[in-house]
């Protein structure tokens, strides 16, 4: 997919986009966000402003209230990206004592993006992804 590619989300409302970047995927997932006004996305740094949650890297045990926070306050109807091995399913740590084994498991996950960490194409992939969902 390329940036000149808009993705027509037929709503009266602007797609925002919430990104917590947690761990290395967190860096991937910024390589994209320049791409995201191109179509038809809009990142924001509040999570009232947000229409999609983008979890990426690992989830802690610590951090989790911090993203179920960041979930409720969202404007409706909201949508949840979870990038990399880490958010999908502990990744590498998932046998630790403090780690998320996934935020599916606290969190209704639209659309998983697998990697470690995947690459940001891959997240503009995970985004049509929700779009086609979106409108099916």
């Amino acid at each position: 997919m390329t940036a000149s590619v808009r993705l027509d989300w037929g709503t009266t409302y602007q797609v925002t986009v919430l990104e917590l970047g947690l761990a290395c995927c967190g860096v991937e997932v910024m390589a994209a966000l320049d791409r995201l006004p191109d179509l038809g996305v809009v990142p924001v740094e509040g999570a009232g402003e947000a229409h999609v949650l983008i979890v990426s890297g690992t989830v802690t045990d610590a951090m989790l209230p911090a993203v179920l926070a960041s979930y409720e306050a969202m404007s409706e109807p909201r949508y949840v990206i979870s990038v990399g091995a880490c958010s999908n399913t502990g990744g590498p740590y998932w046998d630790s004592y403090s780690v998320t084994k996934g935020i599916d498991q606290l969190l209704p996950v639209h659309v998983a993006v697998p990697g470690c960490p995947p690459r940001p194409e891959a997240l503009l992939e995970g985004l049509k992804a929700l779009h086609k969902l979106v409108h099916a």
